[in-house]
């Protein structure tokens, strides 16, 4: 079996109910969310694998997550796969910059050795308990220098055993066009909504060779517009009467966060009616706005 068969089983072993075919964690969100820093090497191995086990508990969608350089040299990418993998993570991806790494679509990065890298993925490959839990070989050569030399070193990094290429900042559809024809091996793509690496269709990107396109700021980017929508709002009119964008109902964020579960649980032991005393709540407000 090849390595693109076999990963195209893998995730056909998806579940059926996947509201997403995968959850993507990455460090961009982890700094800016977490901590309100740039995505400049900030966030350490601790940091990442702690966030990446909670959000793996809570979700029964497989989730891929950064693991930025490895954190290190060869024996640290050991334990980061060793603990993304028991954390509940189904694929992570390590790049080639060397440290301190940055964004892959900001500039002033730089790129280690090919050889050291290829190093890094046969530990990788070694180190992870199961051939399900899938290792993809970043790159992020390309800025620098060139695209041909990044697709020099994925083409080391899948030899070296790599489940997926990822090619980071790929200049527009013509460089996406050349790399997928470059490659028989699975392949990432990294969508940047109004950045240098345009969306396209699903069915695009799949004639054009790509296994995953993932989109790790848009939701995060629309959230932040909407945030800043609102507390604009609330400075300029002291209420949100006027609010332009929708929000949630009460109960559809309670269900969201997890409440039903709780309720659910109250219920089967006895411990209130808390669901039925919100409801009522809820459904006697209209009546009580009245005159």
């Amino acid at each position: 079996m090849t390595t693109k068969e076999r990963v195209q089983e893998v995730l056909d072993r998806l579940p059926d109910d996947c509201s997403l075919d995968e959850v993507l964690y990455n460090l961009y969100v982890l700094q800016t969310v977490d901590r309100g820093l740039a995505d400049a090497g900030l966030a350490s191995y601790r940091d990442m694998v702690g966030r990446a086990g909670q959000i793996a508990a809570g979700t029964q969608t497989p989730l891929i997550a950064d693991a930025d350089t490895g954190y290190g040299g060869p024996l640290n990418v050991r334990q980061t796969v060793r603990g993304y993998e028991a954390a509940g993570v189904a694929a992570l991806h390590i790049e080639d910059q060397a440290d301190p790494k940055k964004c892959g679509h900001t500039p002033g990065k730089h790129v280690i050795p090919m050889e050291d890298m290829v190093t890094k993925i046969k530990v990788a490959v070694d180190a992870r308990e199961s051939e399900d839990f899938l290792i993809i070989a970043r790159t992020d050569s390309r800025a620098t220098y060139g695209l041909d030399d990044a697709c020099r070193r994925a083409e080391a990094y899948a030899e070296a055993g790599a489940d997926i290429l990822f090619i980071e900042a790929m200049n527009g559809i013509e460089e996406i066009e050349a790399v997928g024809r470059r490659f028989d091996h699975p392949l990432l793509v990294n969508v940047t909504d109004g950045g240098i690496t345009p969306a396209l269709s699903p069915q695009e990107f799949k004639d054009l060779g790509y296994t995953l396109a993932i989109y790790p700021g848009t939701a995060f980017s629309a959230a932040a517009v909407a945030i800043r929508e609102v507390y604009q709002t609330l400075k300029r009119d002291g209420s949100t009467l006027n609010l332009k964008i929708p929000v949630l109902g009460e109960m559809e964020m309670h269900e969201m966060m997890g409440f039903p579960e709780v309720w659910d649980f109250e219920e089967k032991w006895g411990l209130g009616a808390a669901r039925d005393e919100l409801q009522r709540e809820l459904e006697d407000k209209p009546a009580k706005a009245g005159p």
